[in-house]
């Protein structure tokens, strides 16, 4: 019999088991963000220089659109979880004890690549809705398409108010709907056989029931991205690549384990009778 028959196939959506989570784990995920990090520096330094140097490229843009750049600064919450999927394949190798690798890490996605590919157009879309959520935010608040000479400091006097809380508060829907989306869903295509939907649906179920946790996580990671961010984006050279491991350990700690039904497990072979 074909032993194909006998792989698992891909649980659905609301079957896959959740891991009853606490307010400590996120501390203990960073922990072991910076445990990975540590052990392959080298790797973890080239992906955090590619945070860094995305930063660096996003500011010098500004300089020159600032409207456009506050409009597709959300493309930096959609490349991110794709840049880090390098080092979930690092933490994964490390986790079974393999020595990892950056060529190996640079094409993990290539065994998933249509999965995340349509993945990566849901992201896609809610990130151009958002861009033009913000053009609009903009335009409506200054009747216009004002010029600050490429200078934040302008930008965010206290005559700019009215538009800081409008710009934040739009922002902040569309950001928490690409996390609850984007949480889990990436190390987990990488790691099982899923499909886009039940990875994206999974992530959800998790921010909805564990939803203090995933507020707690979500906040650490926007206040240790925006403390990385203010030494001229240096910060994200380490900051980077030790929020990319603690993701892995994130989804490894709040989604259960794969488990093949007795059903579809092997049956041993009979032993022939004696006489």
């Amino acid at each position: 019999m074909n032993e194909s028959a006998y792989e698992p196939q891909p649980a659905p959506a609301f079957g896959i088991a959740l891991n009853e989570l606490t307010l400590g784990d996120p501390f203990r995920w960073l922990a072991a963000g910076w445990r990975d990090f540590m052990r392959a520096p080298a790797i973890g330094l080239f992906y955090g220089a590619s945070f860094a140097l995305m930063g660096g490229l996003l500011l010098k843009a500004f300089q020159d659109a600032p409207a456009w750049v506050l409009a597709l600064s959300a493309g930096f919450l959609l490349v991110g979880p794709f840049l880090c999927v390098g080092m979930y394949d690092v933490s994964r190798r490390l986790e079974c004890g393999e020595r990892p690798d950056l060529r190996q890490s640079l094409t993990a996605w290539s065994t998933r690549t249509g999965t995340m590919a349509i993945f990566g157009a849901v992201l896609l879309v809610l990130e151009m809705v958002w861009a033009r959520a913000s053009l609009v935010v903009f335009a409506l608040t200054f009747d216009g398409m004002p010029d600050f000479n490429g200078s934040i400091a302008r930008l965010l006097d206290p005559e700019n108010l009215g538009f800081i809380v409008a710009y934040v508060g739009v922002g902040g829907v569309f950001a928490a709907l690409i996390y609850s989306v984007s949480v889990v869903s990436l190390p987990m295509i990488l790691d099982r056989q899923t499909d886009a939907i039940t990875a994206g649906l999974t992530s959800i179920r998790l921010c909805l029931a564990q939803t203090g946790v995933m507020l707690l996580w979500g906040t650490l990671i926007t206040l240790l991205v925006v403390i990385a961010m203010l030494p001229g984006f240096l910060g994200l050279l380490v900051v980077g690549p030790v929020l990319g491991h603690a993701s892995w350990h994130a989804y490894r700690a709040a989604v259960a384990a794969e488990t093949v039904p007795a059903a579809a497990a092997p049956k041993p072979a009979l032993e022939p009778i004696r006489k």
